[in-house]
């Protein structure tokens, strides 16, 4: 089963606890393999909330049986750093310092570090150095929250 298929079979069990699924990461093979969930809401998740949604998608997960082999499966907060990967999370985190690689240069360039300007369903904006770059979403290999002082 592909990620994407895996997050929308995983994510209204997730919605239905009140929480986002921010982030999924499968990496599978070899003995074993992992499944990491990334959850998120208005205030913050703490472990108990990462249990409760561990505990919901174990139960679904063991029911539907949709990844091969032995796996584990981690519940965490997306953190300080986190990967923003839906266009709802450009919105939310316009104002803020980001680092963005791209798939493919954009105006001759890969990688970009600077304030998330604006955002809409298809391209971010990002200043860089007082220079506004539009970016498209759909061609942005990873994008990730600076946190302050780093």
């Amino acid at each position: 089963m592909k990620s994407d298929e895996l997050a929308n079979l995983i994510e209204p069990t997730i919605q239905r606890l009140g929480y986002e699924l921010a982030d999924l990461e499968v990496k599978l093979g070899g003995k074993s393999g992992i499944v990491r969930v990334f959850i998120d809401q208005p205030d913050g998740v703490g472990l108990d909330d990462c249990e409760k949604v561990s505990l919901a998608v174990s139960a679904l997960l063991d029911v539907e049986d949709p990844v091969p082999g032995h796996y584990d499966l981690e519940v965490s907060s997306p953190g300080l750093d986190r990967k923003l990967t839906k266009p709802e999370h450009f919105h939310r985190f316009t104002g803020e310092t980001l680092k963005v690689q791209m798939r493919f240069p954009i105006e001759g360039r890969k990688r970009f570090r600077g304030t998330l300007e604006s955002s809409d369903a298809e391209n971010i904006v990002v200043a860089v150095d007082g220079v506004s770059h539009t970016l498209p979403i759909a061609t942005i290999d990873t994008a990730r929250l600076v946190p302050d002082g780093v």
